[in-house]
């Protein structure tokens, strides 16, 4: 037996030294072991209070039920009626419309406040007033819309004494959902400046000041140096809005309350309205499958929109 051979492992003893450890160190077995008693209840309720009730109105969608007494299954019927609702498809464009043009028209807003606010002294005073509108209630402007743009109110009075004796009919109808836009646009801007200004804020200051020495102008500092530092938190803004603007539903029936009307009119309803009214409003009888329907083609659309949008505005990270 060569010295070599006598001096070589068993084989046993290389599989035992060269195995690695299942369990992993003392702190990862810790963290498997607090992982059920920690998250196991917040799952069972998340499970039990959205999950639950989620899958079951999938269930009612399929059905025609007016909310009691037994369920008429019909399948696909529902959201072929849906596609067939003229009412269902305006409340849907109405939809898209505050997503992609009041958040576009959110973003810009939000992005130049962004800029002009951060070097600007007393920038913090600044961003809690700009921030101010998103804590107030839909119901507070609905009500001021309501005194301050009807025709002897004082937007009015104040163009009458610039000269203009025919101002428009801002409550009208016709006038009524632009005006929804303009308010949500002013109302959310606050909101989206504060979390695009705080990721302009981690920006260390010596990338600026090598900008300066390499001679960049304001476009260039923009292009290679704050849009790709912040370009996670334009993303996580992104899918925000993209999520709260399907449930846009307050300020909509608030507006279409100052009218006298009670219910919103049909030209400014979103699907949230839409599914509302249609389940509850007590004027005809409860469809909950059409509204359930809605719903579902909501939550569809949330999610589609939602993975396309993270895969659109994936990138590498960089670190500050």
């Amino acid at each position: 037996m060569t010295q070599a051979a006598a001096t070589a492992p068993a084989p046993s003893d290389r599989g035992a030294r060269t195995a690695p450890r299942s369990g992993g160190n003392a702190i990862d077995r810790a963290r498997r072991r607090l992982f059920v008693p920690f998250v196991g209840p917040a799952l069972l309720l998340y499970t039990a209070l959205f999950v639950g009730p989620a899958v079951y109105a999938v269930w009612i969608s399929f059905n025609k039920w007016a909310g009691a007494g037994p369920m008429e299954f019909v399948g696909f019927g529902n959201y072929i009626r849906l596609f067939s609702d003229k009412l269902f498809l305006r409340s849907f464009g109405n939809t898209l419309l505050l997503l992609f043009v009041v958040g576009a028209a959110i973003f810009l807003v939000s992005f130049g406040l962004t800029l002009v606010l951060r070097d600007m002294t007393g920038r913090k005073i600044a961003r809690s007033v700009i921030f101010f509108p998103h804590l107030v209630n839909a119901m507070i402007f609905g009500v001021l819309a309501g005194f301050v743009l009807n025709p002897g109110g004082l937007v009015n009075k104040l163009l009458g004494g610039l000269g203009v004796t025919t101002p428009p009919a801002w409550l009208a109808q016709d006038n009524l959902f632009p005006l929804i836009m303009v308010m949500l646009t002013w109302i959310t801007t606050g909101y989206y400046t504060t979390i695009l200004m705080a990721g302009v804020d981690r920006i260390p200051p010596y990338y600026y000041e090598d900008c300066a020495l390499a001679g960049a102008n304001a476009f260039q500092r923009l292009r290679y140096v704050v849009l790709p530092l912040t370009w996670d938190v334009f993303g996580t803004c992104a899918v925000l809005w993209t999520i709260s603007s399907v449930k846009i539903f307050e300020i909509i029936w608030i507006f279409g309350g100052s009218t006298g009307q009670g219910i919103p009119p049909t030209q400014t309803w979103s699907t949230a309205v839409y599914t509302y009214v249609t389940a509850f409003s007590g004027e005809s009888v409860p469809a909950y499958g059409m509204a359930s329907a809605s719903a579902i083609l909501s939550l569809a659309l949330v999610s589609v929109l939602v993975v396309l949008l993270r895969r659109v505005m994936k990138r590498d990270a960089i670190e500050l």
